[in-house]
């Protein structure tokens, strides 16, 4: 069964995306403290799709462009998460807030708008900014409620992990 681009990812599937082991995600957690999984009863890791950007990103780093852990904790810290999200230092067309972040990682709106054209891709939801979020048919009333949706089940996600790592320490 396919999961859709938003599905959260258990650490075997994020594993065997980015062709890494297992222990080797468990590893990074203790080293960048910007990886960080949401954990379920039993300790169970879940990835966001973010978190799997991320994760492709300091792979990209350590394995390809020959990074230290060391490197890659100074890059984020210099630099910040889209130093690591963007690990190739290549642009897109448009600005870097012009991207998406998709099942094979980071993507341009442009890029996405051609590959909806031509029926390669599903479209990807992005409410980040929302004026460039095509209506898809919808009206701008529609649109905004399905933007408040989104941000409040993002921050009830964020309340539900702080809650679930409150209780662990008790």
């Amino acid at each position: 069964m396919n999961k859709g681009p938003l599905a959260l990812r258990t650490i075997s599937e994020t594993a065997d995306a980015l062709g890494v082991p297992q222990h080797v995600l468990r590893f990074w957690e203790t080293k960048f403290t910007f990886i960080r999984p949401t954990k379920r009863a039993g300790g169970r890791r879940f990835y966001r799709p973010q978190d799997v950007d991320l994760l492709l990103g300091v792979k990209t780093l350590l394995y390809d462009r020959g990074f230290t852990i060391r490197g890659v904790q100074k890059l984020f810290k210099d630099e910040g998460q889209k130093a690591i999200l963007n690990p190739t230092g290549e642009r897109f067309a448009g600005p870097a807030d012009d991207a998406v972040a998709t099942e094979q990682g980071l993507v341009s709106r442009d890029e996405i708008a051609v590959e909806n054209a031509v029926g390669v891709a599903q479209p990807v939801f992005d409410y980040g900014n929302a004026q460039n979020i095509p209506s898809a048919g919808m009206s701008a009333e529609m649109r905004d409620s399905f933007l408040n949706i989104a941000r409040t089940l993002e921050e009830a996600q964020a309340k539900l992990a702080q809650h679930i790592g409150k209780s662990k320490r008790d």
